[in-house]
């Protein structure tokens, strides 16, 4: 019996495996990386299946590669090194993926959800708002029921609203878009419908009115003959 095979075997006792064939089982890479390792072929091994190996042995993979190193003489220091160095910056690359994968799932994810959840993202601050205005509505007692679960939810994904519904702000075409009336930039507008940035980008505009519009509006209502 080898010395990596033994090696091999302490570290199976461990964590109850009894056989090669459930090591690979287990790992899910083939018999025959595993007989590779028992030869002390650890640089002809690829990182991940050096990665999963470790991961069921219950061992880092600097102490895996630490375990079955090839080196053998003084002679063969210096190469061997230089290979497990090299296999290390590998795995760290491969984590930095692994990483950047996982932060796209993510992503994704809450692009999907977001699209689900849009019809409430943009109705339910507009009846939040006309529900606070009149407390005898029935509805006022729904509102910090959704609201502040909602409120959590977009906080923990980094989202922000661009300004509550009622707020008059300068009009910005990139983060308004006009439902009633015409505007210059800058020109003050009202939020009827609350927009949504997440970091840098824009998820929805908000929708607004132009003040001067309303007013105009209001006032054309109110010399109506009666």
């Amino acid at each position: 019996m080898s010395n990596h095979t033994q090696k091999l075997q302490n570290l199976m006792q461990r964590v109850n495996i009894p056989s090669f064939k459930a090591l690979s089982r287990d790992a899910g890479v083939s018999e025959r990386q595993i007989l590779r390792l028992r030869q002390g072929k650890l640089t002809q091994m690829r990182v991940d299946v050096l990665l999963k190996l470790s991961q069921v042995l219950k061992i880092s993979l600097a102490e895996l590669i630490e375990t079955f190193s090839p080196v053998t003489t003084q002679d063969d220091l210096p190469r061997s090194q230089t290979e497990i160095e090299a296999l290390k910056t590998e795995y760290q690359r491969s984590q930095q993926q692994l990483e950047q994968q996982r932060e796209m799932l993510i992503q994704e994810f809450q692009q999907s959800s977001l699209q689900l959840l849009e019809s409430l993202l943009l109705q339910w601050p507009t009846v939040a708002y006309k529900a606070e205005e009149n407390p005898q509505l029935a509805a006022i007692k729904i509102v910090p029921l959704v609201q502040k679960p909602l409120e959590r939810l977009l906080q923990e994904w980094g989202i922000e609203a661009i300004a509550p519904v009622g707020a008059e702000v300068a009009y910005n075409p990139q983060m308004h878009e006009l439902i009633e009336g015409t505007a210059e930039p800058g020109a003050t507008v009202r939020v009827r419908y609350t927009g949504y940035v997440q970091g840098e980008k824009l998820l929805y505009r908000a929708k607004v009115s132009y003040v001067g519009f309303l007013t105009f509006q209001t006032s054309s209502e109110n010399c109506v003959p009666s």
